[in-house]
């Protein structure tokens, strides 16, 4: 089973819509090397994993693809701030912050930045498509049945996903993009330790035959702020009955070289959840319709009373 939390694992900061940069974006999203790629594979993986002797690699597994269901949850989020506004902004009115403001056309800018799909089909939000806008496809999920195939795959995939990272980094200085992307850096760089980890747990030598790129992430300021708290060299489980095993793998001096030592939690605190986003009038979107909008209070109502709920097993249990 998986639970969610209403909380997001990294502050989405607030900053200046960016539709170009949400573009940008969807390649870390649903690219080959996106947060969607990850998730299944590694779930996948999870799922058909035979051995029970090799648990703690399972394990291991689980709690990396599951933290990959909430990295898309925040690139997702990220995404569609970056297309629909912050709460923040501040600039220019335009038809993203005031729908037809000086006779404007409500959605003329789809036609000048960004992927149109954004406002031609997603309502202003995040997509399942890479920057091309071509659909994320579950032929990128690899899964050999071979344990240190995987794992080396994986490791891989990781690098590769951080090295993407960087250069989307690199290519906006909107602080709601980069608090997001810098956040996937470290945890990217968290994910590398882990595969090449319990590849060294195997015997595998794996520094000999895939060197983590060197991206010198260290020095985005957002980045560093991380890496001193030592996210690098976290792993979460994600198990809430306490039964994961992969702190058997992962554990010890951190592959990355930096004199941190790997260690697992349950999960990360997280930050607030940002909440809903406001209505789109212009994209016939909720909150046309006031039926609908009683609709949405009551079922808020009555999630809000079962909060009272135990978090597991049955009420009243």
């Amino acid at each position: 089973m998986f639970f969610h939390v209403q909380r997001m694992l990294n502050e989405i900061v607030p900053d200046e819509p960016d539709p170009a940069a949400a573009n940008a974006l969807q390649e870390g999203l649903g690219g080959q090397f996106g947060e969607m790629r990850t998730m299944m594979q590694y779930l996948f993986q999870s799922f058909n994993f035979r051995g029970p002797t090799a648990k703690p690699f399972r394990d291991l597994l689980y709690g990396v693809g599951t933290e990959e269901i909430g990295h898309v949850e925040l690139i997702a989020s990220t995404i569609a701030q970056l297309v629909d506004g912050s709460p923040r902004y501040q600039g220019n009115p335009t038809s993203l912050d005031e729908p037809g403001a000086g006779g404007e056309t409500p959605l003329s800018l789809a036609l000048s930045g960004g992927n149109i799909h954004h406002w031609l089909v997603g309502a202003q939000g995040a997509l399942p498509v890479d920057a091309q806008g071509d659909p994320w496809t579950g032929k990128y999920v690899y899964d050999s049945g071979n344990l240190p195939l995987n794992l080396l795959y994986n490791l891989m995939l990781e690098s590769t996903g951080r090295l993407q990272k960087c250069r989307l980094y690199e290519m906006t200085a909107n602080k709601t993009a980069r608090s997001t992307i810098a956040y996937l850096i470290v945890r990217d760089q968290a994910h590398e330790n882990a595969y090449a980890k319990a590849l060294e747990a195997l015997g595998v030598e794996w520094n000999k035959l895939l060197p983590i790129p060197k991206t010198n992430a260290e020095r985005f300021p957002e980045v560093a702020t991380l890496l001193e708290q030592g996210l690098q060299s976290k792993q979460y489980t994600f198990s809430l009955d306490q039964l994961s095993e992969a702190g058997r793998v992962f554990q010890g001096e951190s592959p990355s070289k930096d004199g941190t030592t790997l260690s697992t939690e349950q999960a990360p605190v997280g930050v607030p959840f940002p909440g809903i986003a406001v209505e789109r009038p212009e994209e016939f979107g909720p909150g046309l319709d006031p039926e609908l909008m009683e609709l949405v209070q009551a079922t808020a109502e009555m999630e809000m009373r079962e909060t009272a709920a135990p978090l597991w097993g049955p009420a009243g249990s």
